[in-house]
């Protein structure tokens, strides 16, 4: 499990997706199938914290987080591609 410390590590670099980034016009974001798909594994998974929609691993929002198109898994269940 990240803790909330690794999580904000994680927040700093510069090639990871931040929470944020969905108010970002210049980021991606995916639609349709690919939204499903992810929230679909998101809900199956036993790392989300149903109540909050938050992931215990990454710490992020994953209806925000699923749906920006440079988004990954922590888990590596989905990536950019899926």
């Amino acid at each position: 499990l990240m803790s909330i410390k690794s999580a904000y590590e994680n927040f700093k670099d510069p090639n990871q997706v931040k929470p944020w980034d969905v108010l970002n016009p210049k980021k991606g974001h995916v639609e349709g199938d690919v939204y499903r798909h992810r929230m679909s594994i998101c809900d199956a998974c036993p790392e989300l914290f149903k109540l909050t929609n938050q992931c215990k691993e990454c710490l992020c929002i994953m209806p925000l987080k699923a749906s920006l198109s440079d988004a990954e898994c922590p888990l590596g269940k989905w990536g950019k591609d899926v």
